[in-house]
């Protein structure tokens, strides 16, 4: 009963991290966005018709590789301190365009913390062209300025 209970309260990351090998295809939803299979390519959320006629969500392979990571879930406090959902469908820089995301994303808590989002979405910006590292200075300028500012005024 003890090893139940132990095994029980194991989160899904020290899970995965004892059985030695990360397959996207075989993740639950819930952890599949921002994970790194063992193969060092990047775990994708992906929706598939239901039998039922709904939507069925499902963990895939993508054909992103990341240097220098593998066998990786991201944790809950990254996720919530990068502003991104784990319900993501797919790999997009689309967020980019959301102020608040970019702001979250070059905040120190994400940017100095959480290498594999932060190295998400910077290749992905890169690969579309959009210079990161001027946005996330700009970004950071930004937010700086606007506590200077707000300070004043307290």
């Amino acid at each position: 009963m003890f090893l139940f209970l132990q095994v029980f309260f194991l989160t899904w990351a020290e899970i995965y991290e004892l059985a030695g090998e990360i397959v996207c295809e075989d993740l639950p939803k819930e952890v599949c966005a921002f994970s790194v299979a063992s193969s060092g390519k990047r775990c994708l959320l992906e929706t598939e018709k239901a039998a039922d006629g709904g939507v069925e969500y499902q963990c895939r392979t993508s054909e992103v590789v990341v240097e220098r990571m593998a066998e990786y879930i991201e944790t809950d406090q990254c996720v919530e301190a990068c502003g991104v959902d784990r319900n993501s469908v797919g790999i997009s820089s689309d967020a980019f365009f959301e102020p608040q995301f970019t702001a979250k994303l070059c905040s120190s808590q994400c940017y100095q913390k959480c290498f594999n989002i932060v190295d998400l979405f910077f290749n992905l910006a890169a690969g579309e062209g959009k210079n990161s590292s001027l946005l996330t200075l700009i970004i950071t300028t930004i937010i700086r300025t606007y506590f200077s500012i707000r300070k004043l005024w307290m």
